[in-house]
């Protein structure tokens, strides 16, 4: 039995010791025959009523032996033993109820410190339903969520040195073919350079995605116009959706100011549209819109390519996912920083699959 269990014990055994002994006193001291003249016969002679007072009076019945006397005083230990008792057994019991699922929870912490993760004790509680029942389930709901994290962490390093491994093997066969075939150095360096941008941009959306989880992205307290990120935005991303012959499509309605980091948001949507632009098919359109609605911040990106499958409409937005409906181009970061982003602005991101074909994005954000 632990510390927790003997302190239970004590302090309502001793409650109920205590509270027995004071009943078993006051009872005892409360007794008739601590108290002359409360009802108790007296022992002296009795007087004839005037008219038996002659010598003709008729004898008066005899008294029990003992008539006088007080009844016995009866000593109040058997009582309080007897109390002391069921005492030390209902204490006993209630100190086991409380300290066994703490012992349980001591038990489970130490498990998931020693890496245990799938370490529960939902069952352990039974059909409990108090405080130390809600315990156990903040406790599976933790260590749910951090196997969760580990997993998801270990699957980003594994990820991060997969991508990383294919332009590093590129760059050392660009380098050893530049070596044994020198006058071809103009068109090396060009494959050399191209795959160092490719793994310089990794690099940097890595380290924003860090950021982002370690909630260090500074002051979030900027006024940002989403008309104006959304219009620059725009701009850019016609350059690229030109060369398939798709056109964006822009609706702003009324002043879209929200507050936060300009950088951040700028980031955030232009993921999304970047991704929309990459999956649309040749000829399509890409509309996006920002207003307010309920009080909220929207914007909203929407295509007509493949969409993704309904299973894979939240998984989208974790780092490294790859949706097997055709969606597999770029590293899968960019989507996962638009959430992050989003949620540390304290909203939210969701996409949806279009009845005609294609995938719609929302994003939305709180105004002002």
């Amino acid at each position: 039995m632990g510390r927790l269990f003997w302190k239970f014990f004590f302090i309502f055994w001793l409650a109920q010791v205590v509270t027995a002994v004071g009943v078993g006193v006051a009872v005892w001291l409360e007794h008739p025959s601590r108290h002359p003249g409360s009802g108790v016969l007296d022992a002296g002679p009795l007087s004839p009523p005037p008219e038996f007072a002659g010598a003709d009076r008729p004898p008066l019945p005899p008294f029990p032996p003992h008539a006088g006397e007080p009844p016995p005083q009866r000593s109040p230990l058997l009582p309080i033993l007897a109390g002391s008792m069921v005492s030390l057994l209902f204490a006993a019991l209630l100190a086991w109820y409380f300290a066994k699922p703490i012992r349980n929870l001591r038990a489970a912490f130490e498990a998931v410190a020693g890496g245990k993760l799938e370490t529960r004790i939902g069952a352990s509680m039974g059909r409990r339903n108090d405080e130390l029942a809600d315990l156990g389930k903040d406790f599976d709901h933790m260590a749910g969520r951090l196997q969760n994290l580990l997993d998801a962490q270990r699957r980003l390093l594994h990820d991060v040195s997969h991508e990383l491994r294919s332009p590093l093997a590129r760059l050392q066969a660009a380098a050893d073919l530049m070596r044994q075939q020198p006058e071809r150095g103009a068109e090396f360096i060009e494959r050399i350079e191209r795959d160092t941008a490719r793994m310089d941009r990794l690099i940097g959306e890595l380290l924003t995605l860090a950021r982002l989880d370690a909630h260090t992205t500074g002051k979030l307290d900027e006024e940002v116009d989403l008309r104006e990120v959304v219009a620059d935005i725009a701009d850019d991303a016609r350059v690229e959706a030109d060369s398939k012959h798709c056109m964006i499509e822009v609706d702003l309605n009324g002043p879209v100011i929200a507050r936060g980091s300009h950088e951040l948001l700028y980031r955030a949507i232009e993921n999304v549209v970047r991704n929309a632009v990459r999956h649309s098919p040749e000829g399509g359109i890409v509309a996006i819109s920002a207003q307010v609605v309920d009080k909220r911040l929207r914007v909203t990106v929407a295509d007509r390519g493949p969409g993704v499958f309904d299973g894979d409409l939240v998984a989208i937005f974790d780092p490294f996912f790859r949706s097997g409906s055709g969606r597999s181009a770029g590293y899968g970061l960019g989507l996962a920083i638009t959430r992050r982003v989003a949620k540390a602005h304290g909203g939210g991101v969701s996409a949806v699959n279009r009845p005609g074909g294609g995938l719609l994005v929302t994003l939305e954000l709180p105004f002002g």
